[in-house]
């Protein structure tokens, strides 16, 4: 890899860093090709990146920006997770280790809140955005339909009356 290579690479993580709500730090030490590819695919369905790094490249990449503090979970076989949403790239990684014993959850930071590997495992057991969007709509639009319930009831009753009384009268 020649300087301007390293340069553009760096600019690039840069670029992510900055941009990004969350990173995952980890060590990928004894998984092959495909393992890797799938948790690549893994992770692209879920909206995320996983990206093997080179440790120097990336501790100058993260300087001047908000995940600053990391910079010391890279070393050894790295790799980082990231994505916009928060909570994503734990929940695929976490998921992925649990099938896997050769990919080892380092650390990572939600903003400048550095995390630990148990750290990144509780926030990989919140609920997505998505999910929580879901969860959010839900609330708001419960009232309504019960309000809705409720304002149908008295004419639901009122025709059900009516409508005996009309059953009764053709009886007699």
């Amino acid at each position: 890899m020649d300087r301007t290579q390293k340069r553009e690479m760096v600019t690039e993580l840069n670029a992510v860093f900055s941009e990004t709500a969350c990173i995952v730090v980890t060590h990928y030490s004894g998984l092959n090709v495909a393992e890797i590819s799938d948790l690549r695919r893994r992770m692209r369905d879920a909206g995320a990146n996983f990206k093997v790094t080179k440790n120097r490249l990336t501790k100058i990449a993260l300087k001047g920006t908000q995940y600053s503090q990391i910079d010391d979970l890279f070393s050894g076989p790295t790799a980082i997770a990231y994505a916009d949403d928060p909570v994503t790239p734990a929940k695929v990684v976490a998921d992925f280790a649990k099938g896997n014993e050769n990919l080892v959850v380092v650390g990572g930071a939600m903003g400048e809140t550095r995390l630990d590997a148990d750290g990144v495992q509780a926030l990989a057991k919140l609920p997505s955005l998505d999910e929580l969007r879901g969860k959010l709509i839900g609330l708001i639009q419960a009232p309504a339909t019960k309000v809705a319930g409720v304002l149908q009831a008295p004419a639901g009753q009122l025709a059900r009356v009516m409508g005996a009384y009309a059953a009764k009268d053709e009886a007699a």
